[in-house]
């Protein structure tokens, strides 16, 4: 057989190249919705096959097949409490009557692709700054009577995660359910990671996409879950851009503390966040949460009352874009403002197409991104995209100060969308991702004032400045901006 294999290596090698290229050219081609990523994969495949073949089934297969619970409903008893959230539901007659026809258009389009209840009578605080979320996040641990469901992207075993540990660890002893999801990625951000620590106090804890780099979800090593949510005695959530980690932290980090923005919410849009966490739970490990410990508590404001509010849930399964087609969707209505503001900001050719479309029928639009950043190279493609935003009436602004990590957006006063999806594509087309949509005008305004006070202090980017800098800079960004996909 050795001798065999040494004397006809090349042409098993050439068939092996042939097999496994046309497998996953074909697959490509097949299963790729944007012509741009099937042509480029094909071509990477064509030009190495082998090599070629091997980076598409680590990076190039998004699709991740699962059992999802798409409504938290379905698995409450039957009866009242079925009957009180669905009493919460938002028509289109009342969005229309309150923000008028083009933002029923807007609720219509969210039922159709999210699959999920834009639902009234909820309840949302922005938590500014690390130490007021983590506050407010551990004081409902503590106060915890019957379960505590933490899924995040990143939990660093420092003193802030070990805070957390230590509280989730007292939860347990109380005899309290708690279950405690963190990204196969994320986990590694800390060397030891916290799961040791957290599995030692006897806190049921798994990671999502484990065995990345050596096990049998090679495929799809490239699939995070980015979202964070911590629901607590299905009564309040916690959810945003934040991580567990002291950088957030002016406690611990001091003048250098980074800065994200979380939220507290309470209503029946709590059901919805709660699926998209058990969801996650069921396919990490295949329990399912329920019983007594994971009932819902009805919500105990008025049907109908503000504030409207939507669970949006993406991922590179049946929900995949689900995110993007949302904002395609808000920038098409928007009459007078679009403010963002977002770390890493590196759109697509068809979000570019609708803002600078936007801004040409004469919508302000304002992106404001960090001066100091954390992820270099993502900094540096996200400004070769600037001149097309530029040139076509829009405006970037660089804010002052430490990096802020928030995803904030607000539309003509009135609609907002917050969580943590970034504007780039690992967030739109990679990542599993979780926003609220908010329809509210005290909410809104309120994001437009944030926003307001950091463009006060922020610098314009101009056209002229950035086609001033040495050419050598620019080419680096450029080349950078073509692996942004992957950044």
């Amino acid at each position: 057989m050795l001798d065999l294999v040494e004397t006809y290596w090349p042409h098993i090698l050439f068939t092996i190249s042939v097999v496994a290229g046309t497998a996953a050219a074909i697959h490509a081609a097949m299963t790729k919705e944007e012509v741009r990523s099937a042509v480029g994969w094909v071509g990477i495949i064509v030009l190495s096959p082998i090599v070629g073949a091997a980076l598409y089934l680590i990076a190039g297969i998004n699709r991740i097949r699962r059992t999802a619970i798409s409504d938290r409903r379905a698995l409450l008893v039957q009866g009242q409490i079925r009957a009180d959230f669905a009493s919460y539901d938002a028509t289109n007659e009342l969005v229309a009557r309150e923000f008028g026809q083009r933002f029923r258009a807007m609720k219509i389009l969210g039922d159709r692709v999210t699959h999920r209840h834009l639902t009234t009578g909820n309840t949302i605080v922005a938590l500014d700054t690390g130490d007021e979320a983590y506050g407010a996040m551990l004081k409902a641990i503590g106060e915890a009577k019957r379960s505590v469901i933490l899924e995040t992207y990143i939990f660093d075993r420092d003193r802030i995660g070990v805070r957390f540990a230590d509280a989730l660890i007292a939860a347990v002893k109380r005899g309290i359910e708690v279950r405690v999801l963190i990204d196969a990625v994320g986990a590694r951000y800390s060397v030891p990671s916290i799961l040791g620590m957290l599995r030692d106090g006897g806190v049921t804890v798994d990671v999502f996409n484990g065995n990345v780099i050596m096990g049998l979800r090679l495929p799809y090593a490239n699939l995070r879950t980015h979202r964070k949510i911590l629901v607590v005695d299905g009564r309040v959530v916690f959810t945003g851009g934040m991580n567990i980690r002291e950088g957030f932290s002016s406690e611990f980090s001091g003048d250098k503390c980074s800065f994200d923005t979380h939220f507290k919410v309470t209503g029946p849009v709590v059901a919805d966040l709660f699926a998209i966490a058990a969801a996650d739970w069921k396919f990490a490990t295949g329990e399912t949460l329920e019983g007594k410990g994971w009932t819902l508590e009805p919500p105990h404001t008025e049907p109908g009352a503000p504030v409207i509010v939507r669970a949006v849930s993406s991922g590179p399964d049946r929900s995949v874009e689900t995110n993007h087609k949302m904002l395609m969707g808000v920038f098409s209505v928007a009459r007078s403002s679009i403010r963002i503001v977002s770390p890493y900001f590196l759109p697509d050719r068809e979000l570019i197409t609708a803002l600078v479309t936007a801004a040409r029928r004469g919508v302000t639009v304002d992106i404001v991104v960090p001066t100091a950043n954390n992820l270099v190279l993502v900094d540096r493609a996200m400004t070769a995209q600037f001149d097309q935003m530029l040139k076509n009436y829009c405006r970037i602004w660089r804010a002052s100060g430490p990096f802020n990590h928030s995803k904030l957006m607000a539309v003509d006063g009135c609609w907002a969308y917050v969580g943590s999806s970034n504007l780039d594509p690992r967030s739109l087309r990679l990542n599993f991702e979780v926003d609220l949509e908010v329809f509210d005008r005290q909410f809104a305004e309120a994001l437009e004032r944030r926003i307001d006070l950091a463009i006060s202090s922020a610098t314009e980017v101009t056209l002229e400045g950035l086609r001033a800098r040495p050419f050598l800079v620019r080419l680096i960004e450029r080349v950078l901006w073509l692996g942004s996909p992957y950044l």
